[in-house]
């Protein structure tokens, strides 16, 4: 029986392809196939022109490829292939279903390893210059999302910290704004919403909780959402 690959679960950054890190993109120039969202964009798949490229993107309101398919599919390619790459949008440890993609391959005794990326919420308070916390105004932050599975649906808890950040919140603004104010939160709130981020089709929107209710429309990428003090603006801010 032929030697089993290595698989790196990788954490591709929020998009911008010198956000990746060096030690992900010098693996993904040694990869024989990978395995990639629908998120990682195409000059990031630059970064590994030689591989065997293979999409497994996952996209709300889309036909995507089932989470148990992709597990199979990693699994297969350790079994024909040296070096594979699951290549993910952020960090594989954020919200990237890294848990179920672990235990299938240590179930089946292929040799895997994580390596971080930059998340979507860091990324976003970078590139807005909007710290996350800030002293005497917000000392927790909180990463959240809303689950879409239809046995998680009471899985709907937002955390209890000063800021709040929502993944992939556009299609949830209005519930989630309707949520924060039932449960006490005040209507001028400061919000900031930013979709593509740090893409060059980047969008930043500053808004209060009263007008995120209101809802964002129809999104053309994935959108964050930031709550609370610390995102109120600097007197002399640009964004």
């Amino acid at each position: 029986m032929p030697a089993l690959g290595k698989v790196y679960l990788i954490g591709a950054g929020p998009g911008a392809q010198d956000l990746i890190t060096l030690r992900g993109a010098r693996l993904l120039a040694q990869a024989d196939i990978v395995l990639h969202d629908a998120l990682v964009t195409s000059e990031m798949l630059d970064l590994c022109q030689q591989a065997e490229k293979i999409p497994v993107g996952k996209r709300s309101g889309q036909r995507s490829v089932a989470q148990q398919i992709i597990n199979q599919q990693l699994v297969e390619c350790a079994q024909r292939a040296r070096l594979v790459v699951r290549l993910k949008g952020g960090d594989p440890m954020i919200f990237g279903r890294a848990d179920e993609e672990l235990r299938a391959l240590e179930e089946a005794g292929i040799e895997v390893e994580v390596v971080p990326g930059i998340t979507t919420a860091l990324a976003a308070a970078a590139t807005t210059k909007q710290p996350l916390t800030k002293r005497g105004v917000a000392r927790s932050v909180g990463f959240f999302t809303s689950s879409t599975a239809a046995e998680h649906a009471d899985h709907d808890a937002i955390p209890e910290t000063d800021t709040l950040v929502q993944y992939m919140g556009g299609r949830e603004a209005i519930a989630t704004a309707e949520r924060l104010l039932a449960h006490g939160h005040k209507p001028d709130t400061p919000v900031v919403v930013i979709e593509n981020v740090s893409r060059a089709d980047q969008q930043t929107h500053r808004m209060d909780i009263t007008t995120l209710s209101q809802g964002l429309g129809t999104p053309h990428g994935p959108v964050l959402v930031m709550i609370g003090e610390a995102m109120r603006a600097r007197p002399h801010q640009r964004d």
